[in-house]
């Protein structure tokens, strides 16, 4: 099943409320949201307030994308501010094994009960230069894993080539383990690049500028989708 996962980077923040309400209305299966610090990458965005006002607007799943560095020290906000995955980069921590960890641990020794009753999926990402060597040793723990098709720090970039070889070993890594994993690309997704990446082997795509750049958000997902399956 692809699955799209439109990024409210290239939403309108004035009217953040009514940009999520459209996607819903549109088909999105996942609502992405970009994390930056301005450390690990050369821009800010959002953090756990903006994920909590989404979760009080939306039942989608919140796709919180993690671009921050350290990381660990700010999961247990974003598990408590309603994030339905949490996506960490391996190259933001020292210790991948133990973030991941965490990533759970913070859900199972939540001091709210709806949060330990919620189920937060665990991911992590990879820029375009890090070898899937990176996570060859923690897939035993993540439940998605995410390869950036951009340097990840701003939207509307072009699709760099050379990630297609990288998700499709990315897609031979998954089958190994025989595990439920889905393989999400991030970076230039669009009408021109979607089909190649699907057929590379990703089950879930980010789309920012594809989805909100003509204005017609159901259209732009519908077409993404038809596409993706051709």
């Amino acid at each position: 099943m692809i699955k799209i996962a439109p990024s409210i980077l290239s939403a309108d923040f004035s009217r953040l409320k009514e940009e999520i309400e459209a996607l819903e209305q549109a088909g999105a299966d996942y609502i992405h949201v970009d994390v930056m610090d301005g450390h690990f990458v050369p821009n800010i965005t959002i953090g756990p307030p903006v994920v909590a006002a989404l979760r009080r607007r939306t039942k989608l799943p919140l796709d919180c994308h993690l671009m921050v560095e350290p990381v660990d020290p700010y999961i247990p906000a974003f598990v408590e501010a309603g994030a339905d995955i949490i996506t960490v980069h391996a190259e933001a921590s020292k210790h991948l094994d133990r973030t991941l960890q965490h990533i759970r641990d913070c859900v199972v020794n939540s001091p709210s009960e709806e949060t330990r009753s919620r189920f937060c999926r665990v991911g992590v990402s990879l820029n375009p230069a890090t070898p899937l060597s990176a996570i060859q040793h923690v897939m035993d723990r993540v439940d998605m894993v995410l390869i950036m098709s951009v340097n990840p720090g701003f939207g509307g970039q072009a699709f760099i080539p050379e990630a297609l070889e990288k998700v499709r070993q990315a897609r031979a890594m998954i089958e190994a383990t025989g595990r439920k994993i889905e393989l999400q690309v991030d970076g230039g997704v669009n009408m021109k690049t979607v089909r190649s990446v699907i057929e590379a082997g990703a089950d879930v795509f980010v789309a920012g500028a594809a989805v909100f750049g003509g204005g017609d958000y159901k259209k732009a997902v519908k077409e993404l989708k038809r596409e993706a399956k051709k």
